[in-house]
């Protein structure tokens, strides 16, 4: 194992979106994560993506217990007696309900953190609902400032609250708490919830909005929602864009030299109330080109402007390429560990594996013995490939 984090030993009760991330995250970071799933045969997920292919479950071990089984939580308690850590994304209550609560788990082990991700938290009118990343960040006050003026709010796909607002925080908070246990011996529950993530993301704006420098009411006019001019994407004459990020006023200087309209009589970049006739004038300027011609010009200057990349092409970016920003696994593209440390680097430490293919080796690095391990098969607590 490679990473900062190696040595550490974290379970991870199945789940779907921000909890596996996070879990993701840290076995990038080089800590043993290991994933308790469903026994029975592996399904496709929810959003129908092959097992193998559902990246979130990389780098982790797979031990299939049935939780429902009689025998399911004292088998996970066992593991949690040598955890650092655990983390869970059920609704409020319902891990109690299955018997490793964070009481029962604390109390077989007093120095673990205990992670509970949810969309809610874990108290509030709310709480026991269900929801997806679209009402969390609803609720927070994010999605109101995503879209044009005038238009729907724009879902950012479910980047805002399962995996900014999310696991990242559920991933700072574990870490943040087992420094702490490092120091006083003692561990900790940690509630993740989305809504407060995705608010606590805001914290800018709410800032700006407060000295008068956002207009929350509106929408889609301001600084950094795509209502300045010089802060937005344009088409190009392929029918492809690029991103414009000329804000500050040097930058928004080389722009304007570099594409000619510094000769031009343009209303002042200050000026918010022409802001709508700079826009026409960069829409007509940028559809001149296409996109490849605006980068041989403009990319890597102080103009601030990058191409709009799909997913395919973000890949063979040559700086993306140069550092390794996308890697192949198994013959499958997708993002590298981040962020990147100088002496002990991330890795990624495995393709996803299918539910229960480490039951028997994870339980044996774990402390079974050979019979409880078979015994725990015969009495179907646990499953998988055997």
């Amino acid at each position: 194992m490679k990473g900062p984090l190696s040595g550490l030993k974290i379970l991870e009760i199945a789940a779907l979106g921000p909890a596996p991330f996070c879990a993701m995250l840290l076995s990038d970071l080089g800590a043993e994560v290991v994933r308790i799933d469903r026994p029975g045969p592996a399904e496709r997920g929810v959003l129908g993506v092959d097992p193998r292919l559902d990246l979130l479950q990389r780098g982790r071990r797979s031990l299939a217990v049935d939780l429902k089984h009689p025998g399911g939580a004292g088998t996970v308690l066992r593991l949690v007696e040598r955890a650092d850590a655990l983390i869970e994304g059920f609704r409020p209550g319902v891990a109690e309900r299955l018997g490793i609560g964070p009481d029962v788990c604390l109390e077989r082990n007093p120095k673990l953190v205990y992670g509970r991700m949810t969309g809610w938290g874990q108290e509030g009118p709310l709480a026991p609902a269900v929801g997806h990343d679209i009402n969390y960040i609803a609720l927070s006050g994010a999605l109101h400032a995503i879209g044009r003026a005038g238009e729907r709010p724009v879902p950012p796909i479910n980047l805002v609250g399962d995996f900014g607002g999310g696991a990242l925080y559920l991933a700072v908070g574990v870490l943040s708490a087992l420094l702490e246990a490092s120091r006083s011996g003692r561990g900790q529950v940690v509630d993740a919830a989305m809504v407060d993530g995705a608010a606590s993301l805001l914290t800018m704006v709410c800032g700006m909005a407060a000295g008068g420098l956002w207009d929350p009411h509106r929408p889609g006019t301001n600084l950094l929602d795509g209502g300045s001019p010089f802060y937005d994407t344009y088409e190009t004459a392929d029918g492809k864009y690029l991103a414009l990020g000329a804000l500050e006023p040097r930058f928004y200087a080389d722009f304007l030299r570099r594409t000619g309209l510094d000769s031009e009589d343009l209303p002042s970049q200050a000026d918010v109330a022409r802001w709508p006739e700079l826009r026409r004038r960069f829409t007509e300027l940028f559809r001149t080109r296409t996109r490849d011609e605006w980068c041989a010009l403009l990319e890597g200057t102080e103009s601030c402007v990058a191409p709009v990349l799909s997913f395919a092409e973000a890949p063979e970016h040559p700086h993306l390429a140069a550092r390794g920003t996308y890697v192949e696994v198994d013959g499958v593209t997708q993002p590298a560990p981040a962020p990147r440390f100088s002496r002990t680097p991330g890795a990624i430490q495995g393709p996803p594996e299918l539910p229960g293919q480490s039951t028997d080796a994870v339980l044996g690095d774990w402390g079974f013995a050979p019979g409880e391990i078979a015994r725990l098969r015969e009495e179907r607590v646990v499953g998988g490939v055997s």
